[in-house]
């Protein structure tokens, strides 16, 4: 037995002496010295009790010790989970109780806040920075590079990415060798990407996009990375000369459409710009391409089934749709039974391929209940196929927000508003925003007792801050249904231009 992901993506390259990732504040590294780097990092896990099979949590800033740790964790058969950097001690406790890993690397500055929740749960615990001994990056240097690769079936775990579900309760989404590399084989061959190719890649490495998309599609073709902290529109202008594609955001493009930099001649050595992990607004699309000549590919994905459809390379790649499933992958839409709606028709958007998931960690029942019969995965989107074959998305049945193209949940914002004393409840929306695609509104009935500060303050130690709502409204009451629910398209109606002006009012 093999290893396919990792003998596809990182051990073919012991040797290649090529630029793998350009840094902008140390050296560059080659493949062959980013191979040595996660061999190292292999035998530090393995001296802290790491095993195939094991989960090795990590919260820590973007560098390449830690995307060599998520390879090092291939080459052993653990399981590499990932966690935004943004997320508060109170959601890591979550996590790691939820994820039991064997060990937890953060950053240095974290190490005393997580130090007694690790000892409590068990974990071991290991911070990243060079700043003294009992370091991932200091005992990675005085480590022997371990040469032995796990034996790995394409069924087997390679992460687990934490989703938000729908009640507030975040789910691990178990990602299969099968998985990751099949679409990044898809991904590869649609995009048309080769060893020549340079991208920037200004995304983090918590997230499928940053991490499995841009990280996985460069390591299968030997292209060299522009490895940026993150993003930075001034420091992606500088690299656009030096590129060939660029990955992003719709808050990457929005923010490069504000430099006067952005012109036709700076990125004519650009080949692709993909966006992605939320919407791109149309007016984006076509302002872009008036700047540039260049027109953005919008794609869909979701941490659960990686990236599902893609606008073409070759040919329209049509504003307002995420083009068409990746070779392998089938779609549909369907009604609440699951049977298949014709064209034009709006349904539920449901994928079947070798990019989806295996399910939910430790959540069997919740598993079995997001597949249908024939394998189908339900994602929650709302969307219709054109007669051109073009999928749209155009809504979510669990009205979850994608805000900067991260995942926000309504039910966990509210629970922790509603639980501030002086609100007698509150109802959380996404409205369009220019720059992060979906901004947070937080709608909320309250009494006398009511301070402000009590929400901002709770939300501030809760909550990550990108799901800190950046409005509040406060209403006599929240407008419902005859059975009693909230009806959260009044809300969206009601405060769709908190951050946009009406069309007819723009010059």
């Amino acid at each position: 037995m093999t290893n396919p992901l990792y003998d596809a993506l990182i051990g073919r390259h012991r040797g290649n002496t090529k630029t793998f990732l350009e840094l902008a504040d140390s050296e560059d590294l080659s493949f062959d010295a980013f191979v040595d780097l996660a061999a190292r990092i292999a035998t530090v896990l393995l001296d802290h009790g790491v095993n195939p099979g094991d989960r090795v949590a990590v919260q820590a800033p973007k560098t390449p010790e830690v995307l060599a740790t998520y390879a090092a964790c291939l080459q052993i058969g653990a399981i590499f989970l990932p966690l935004n950097t943004a997320y508060t001690a109170a959601e890591v406790e979550y996590f790691l109780t939820d994820a039991t890993p064997r060990l937890f690397i953060v950053a240095t500055t974290a190490e005393v806040a997580c130090k007694p929740l690790c000892a409590r749960l068990g974990i071991g615990l290991l911070t990243l920075g060079a700043t003294r001994d009992g370091t991932l990056v200091t005992a990675s240097t005085r480590a022997a590079p371990h040469r032995e690769v796990v034996p790995r079936d394409p069924e087997d775990l390679a992460a687990i990415l934490y989703t938000s579900g729908t009640t507030g309760r975040s789910k691990g989404a178990m990602l299969t060798q099968r998985n990751l590399l099949s679409n990044a084989e898809a991904l590869v061959e649609i995009w048309r990407f080769t060893t020549d190719d340079v991208l920037i890649h200004a995304l983090p490495i918590f997230h499928t996009h940053g991490l499995f998309v841009a990280s996985n599609v460069m390591l299968l073709v030997g292209g060299t990375m522009l490895f940026q902290a993150g993003f930075n529109a001034d420091a992606v202008l500088d690299a656009i000369p030096r590129a060939s594609v660029l990955m992003g955001v719709p808050t990457f493009y929005t923010r490069l459409l504000g430099s006067e930099r952005l012109t036709r001649s700076h990125v004519e050595h650009m080949r692709l710009f993909i966006s992605g992990s939320a919407p791109l607004l149309a007016e984006t699309h076509v302002e872009f391409e008036a700047r540039t000549g260049q027109r953005i590919l919008e794609r869909y994905g979701m941490t659960e089934t990686s990236m599902t459809t893609s606008n073409p390379y070759d040919g329209e790649r049509r504003a307002g749709t995420v083009g068409f499933p990746l070779p392998g992958v089938t779609v549909r839409v369907a009604d609440k039974d699951g049977v298949q709606l014709p064209p034009g028709e709006t349904g539920g958007l449901e994928v079947k391929g070798p990019n989806v998931f295996k399910g939910y960690w430790k959540m069997p029942e919740k598993t079995a209940s997001e597949f249908r019969s024939d394998g189908h995965f339900i994602t929650g989107d709302m969307a219709r196929i054109d007669e051109g074959g073009y999928v749209q998305i155009v809504g979510r049945y669990n009205d979850m927000i994608i805000s900067g193209g991260l995942n926000v949940y309504p039910k966990e914002i509210e629970t922790e508003i509603d639980a501030v004393p002086g609100v007698l409840e509150s109802a959380v929306v996404g409205v369009p925003h220019p720059d992060f695609g979906e901004a947070i509104v937080a709608v909320m009935v309250v009494d006398s007792g009511f301070d402000m500060a009590g929400v901002e303050s709770r939300l501030e130690t809760r909550l990550a801050r990108f799901k800190r709502p950046r409005h509040y409204a406060i209403v006599p009451e929240l407008p419902r249904n005859a059975m009693g629910k909230v009806q959260k398209a009044e809300l969206r109606e009601a405060h769709k231009h908190q951050f946009t002006r009406p069309r007819d009012a723009r010059t």
